[in-house]
């Protein structure tokens, strides 16, 4: 079944409609289960900006109605997207669209811990952007990103101070298309996450990010960065961030000094 824009109810099997459904669907048969197309309706709807980052979403009797599923149906499909970090789930108030401004979630993306104690009581970062330049994108930034080699990207190199020690330096590009007017200004002065910064000023929310992780040594500019010596072995993380649909939205290229943090990564 392809989704449009606009799309139109489904008819549950579990309803009278179920007839119909078999008279309708010989032509463009759909193999996936009825939850997953109304999964994908959802997940429509906020790719779409329908429902923003931290609003509640319609109740699961109005989207039942509204696709003519039961409720049980849309039950299925909101639990697997608040399991993958779309929706949260806030018992008695209802179901909110996830985001990045939201203090539980803020640390989704940093697996970076200190050896004692928890991210929160070591406080926030101090952030200091070390140059924000607007660049042409080369072959694997532009593979990375799905984009065309040239095409224009935003280019950012930051330091994370924790209690005032520089611990990670990151490099990050951005595709310059919908990232349209960011500047470095508009980076330092915005204290928050910057996940949050990209869904509230530019409407991309980050949902998801592989990483790949290595030993590496750094070279004498990144010593210099990170008070250390260029014989200091510095864990590199490379993370591809993407938005709805996998769409790939930013490349992250981080150097983390582990003598007093380390990486913690939770497996289910």
């Amino acid at each position: 079944m392809v989704f449009t824009s606009h799309p139109s109810p489904l008819p549950d099997p579990d309803s009278r409609d179920a007839p119909a459904l078999a008279a309708t669907s010989t032509a463009t048969p759909s193999f996936s289960p009825l939850y997953q197309q109304i999964k994908g309706l959802i997940l429509q709807g906020l790719q779409q900006g329908e429902w923003k980052p931290g609003e509640v979403i319609p109740s699961e009797m109005e989207l039942a109605a509204r696709y003519r599923v039961s409720q049980g149906t849309v039950r299925k499909a909101v639990e697997e997207l608040a399991a993958e970090h779309l929706l949260v789930r806030r018992q008695g108030r209802g179901t909110f669209v996830a985001t990045h401004a939201a203090r539980q979630v803020q640390y989704r993306f940093l697996r970076l811990h200190p050896d004692q104690g928890t991210i929160d009581s070591e406080g926030p970062a101090q952030r200091d952007f070390v140059e924000c330049r607007r660049q042409r994108a080369s072959a694997d930034v532009a593979r990375a990103l799905g984009l065309r080699t040239g095409d224009a990207v935003l280019q950012a190199r930051r330091l994370l101070r924790f209690g005032g020690v520089p611990t990670i330096l990151e490099d990050l590009w951005l595709p310059g298309g919908p990232f349209k007017g960011l500047t470095a200004e508009r980076l330092m002065d915005y204290h928050g996450p910057m996940y949050a910064l990209f869904e509230s000023e530019f409407g991309v929310r980050m949902v998801r990010a592989d990483e790949r992780i290595r030993a590496v040594l750094p070279d004498a500019a990144q010593a210099a960065l990170l008070d250390v010596t260029v014989a200091t072995p510095l864990l590199s993380v490379e993370r591809i961030a993407y938005t709805y649909n996998d769409v790939p939205m930013e490349l992250r290229r981080g150097l983390y000094r582990t003598d007093s943090h380390h990486y913690r990564n939770e497996l289910n």
